[in-house]
């Protein structure tokens, strides 16, 4: 897939409705890094007037595996295999996450996966309150693999 397809695919996840209905935005800030942000609104507040986990996890979701999509290229498998969520505190106001996977570790993944099988990686964010505490810590393990020649 070409940049600008990678890029208006990044720009319309804003609008998934299951990211869009619970008030999740995300903003690209360069190939590697993309920092996410959910207010507490009525459609993301639990019973206890909190965010609701799901949500949280939902905020999480998708972003390590974009990154690592667009980092590697369409001559590479990549899927969302595992995650868990840990809650920390009660996310009130707006919740922050910044989703990050540096190049050399890009590289060193595409130098595995040439040399043929599956990888896995790990990959963790906290995601923030606004007095920067943590309100969850996220994990999760993605499936790599170079396409097989056709």
């Amino acid at each position: 897939m070409n940049s600008f397809l990678f890029r208006l695919r990044e720009r319309l996840v804003n609008f998934y409705p299951p990211l869009f209905g619970a008030g999740i935005r995300s903003r690209n800030v360069d190939q590697y890094t993309i920092h996410v942000e959910m207010k507490l609104t009525a459609f993301n507040r639990n019973i206890v007037g909190v965010h609701f986990g799901g949500s949280l996890y939902a905020m999480c979701d998708p972003w390590f595996m974009l990154i690592m999509m667009r980092g590697l290229g369409s001559d590479y498998i990549v899927w969302d295999k595992a995650a868990s969520i840990k809650f920390i505190n009660p996310g009130r106001g707006t919740v922050k996450a910044v989703f990050q996977i540096s190049q050399e570790k890009i590289e060193d993944i595409r130098a595995a996966a040439d040399g043929g099988g599956k990888i896995e990686p790990v990959f963790s964010v906290d995601v923030i309150d606004e007095q920067g505490q943590v309100v969850a810590q996220v994990e999760k393990l993605l499936y790599v693999r170079r396409k097989l020649p056709q």
